[in-house]
């Protein structure tokens, strides 16, 4: 019990709050994409084909690459598991940028005028997951109530 405890302990305060809000909305519809083909994206049975098939990614990476950025942009909006959450999302965005986004160099493709996406918005995403892990889901976060419960027992 104490080492749930530890992982879903937080101090309520506004900064965890805005980073795992920001990085999950931001998330979600990346996410969604992947797992549901929302927002133009090909879906999960596509994704997959991509991530395997093209990419040559080992289909148990590319399912977790998945549910990191789905299930865990949920966690992260929900504030439940947040850091397991923003550990998913940071390491999915640190293979991102050494699968392919470090060759395209720092920037983002904003006018279509480089081969590909650099990786600013990785490192983003990344500094966002770390103030999670480091300060937990932060105030309004289901962690935050079940934290209360867990150091009761």
């Amino acid at each position: 019990m104490k080492a749930l405890h530890l992982l879903l302990k937080t101090d309520h305060s506004t900064a965890p709050l805005l980073a795992r809000l920001a990085l999950g909305l931001v998330m979600f519809p990346h996410g969604a994409q992947k797992a549901l083909g929302w927002f133009g994206g090909y879906g999960f049975d596509g994704t997959m084909g991509h991530f395997t098939g093209t990419m040559n990614i080992p289909a148990v990476f590319a399912f977790l690459a998945i549910a990191a950025e789905f299930a865990g942009s949920l966690g992260l909006i929900t504030g439940f598991l947040s850091r397991v959450s923003a550990l998913g999302i940071g390491i999915t965005m640190t293979v991102a940028i050494f699968m392919g986004h470090a060759a395209n160099g720092f920037f983002m493709n904003w006018y279509g005028n480089q081969k590909g996406e650099g990786f600013e918005y990785h490192l983003l995403a990344i500094g966002l997951a770390l103030i999670v892990l480091v300060a937990g889901g932060g105030k309004a976060s289901v962690d935050g109530l079940l934290a209360k419960q867990t150091k009761k027992n």
